[in-house]
């Protein structure tokens, strides 16, 4: 199958195209939003931490620019460009996502009785199994495989609606897969630092054979040298992205066993 060709079939769009705008305002009200529960928290609890909030902002702006602009409009064309979006969006605006803590200021900003439902939601089975590292980690690192050797990445290009499901589990992949090893936010697993590090190994290994793969055995449909050049990028691009959640989950187990944080949990966030 030709990836360049019949671009009025494409599932994708031209850079700055109506569905460009909706995607701009609705990240523009995520942002709002943050903003406003950050007020409403302030209110009530002592000030919340302006890292969060950056965090928050960054990860929105690396979100946007994955799916919006040149980047998206090459990426359907570019399997070095569509790359790019997988490490922006699936990648780097997860992981700013879960270290802005989002959940938790939900919990703080809502009234005592939605703060309650929302708790009760967040602790039942599915969100538990969801929430659990093995589970995040399939979801997000299996994802990946399934996308490039079962046919979908090919398929994508040409529905729109399989496109719009494949970017929203690639992000929500991505971030199940950064808070359940962080724990910025309550969670309902107690998995120990030893057994997240093990899968955070697992996982990153299983990321780096499967950009290796590519590199030698591109999915069909893409040309050899946007192949290579992708798989590169995802390779080196991850492991830099791979970098940032290292530091953090290392400065995470390095506080809780400091002599005076010994009361504390192992899902204590680094980020406060």
């Amino acid at each position: 199958m030709n990836m360049t060709g019949h671009r009025g079939d494409h599932a994708g769009h031209s850079a700055g195209g109506p569905h460009d705008t909706l995607l701009i305002i609705l990240f523009l009200v995520l942002i709002g939003l943050y903003t406003m529960a950050v007020k409403a928290s302030n209110r009530r609890f002592r000030r919340w931490p302006a890292m969060r909030t950056i965090c928050w902002f960054l990860g929105v702006l690396a979100a946007a620019a994955a799916l919006t602009g040149p980047l998206a409009a090459r990426a359907h064309e570019d399997f070095v460009y569509h790359m790019l979006g997988h490490l922006l969006l699936g990648m780097l605006s997860p992981l700013l996502i879960a270290c802005s803590a989002p959940m938790t200021l939900l919990l703080r900003s809502l009234t005592i009785s939605s703060a309650r439902r929302l708790s009760a939601w967040l602790k039942s089975r599915p969100m538990r199994l969801l929430s659990h590292p093995v589970t995040a980690s399939v979801l997000n690192v299996g994802g990946l495989w399934m996308l490039y050797y079962s046919g979908l990445y090919s398929a994508m290009q040409y529905q729109l609606v399989l496109h719009v499901l494949v970017h929203a589990h690639m992000f929500a992949a991505g971030y199940l897969y950064a808070a359940a090893l962080l724990c910025m936010d309550p969670s309902p697993h107690r998995a120990g630092y030893g057994f997240r590090a093990g899968i955070l190994v697992l996982s990153l290994a299983g990321h780096g054979i499967l950009a290796k793969v590519l590199y030698a055995f591109p999915p069909g449909g893409i040309p050899l040298a946007q192949a290579e050049s992708g798989a590169q990028l995802m390779y080196y691009g991850g492991d830099a992205v791979d970098l940032i959640l290292i530091f953090l989950f290392c400065l995470q187990w390095y506080k809780s066993a400091r002599p005076d944080n010994k009361h504390k949990t192992a899902s204590s966030p680094a980020i406060s």
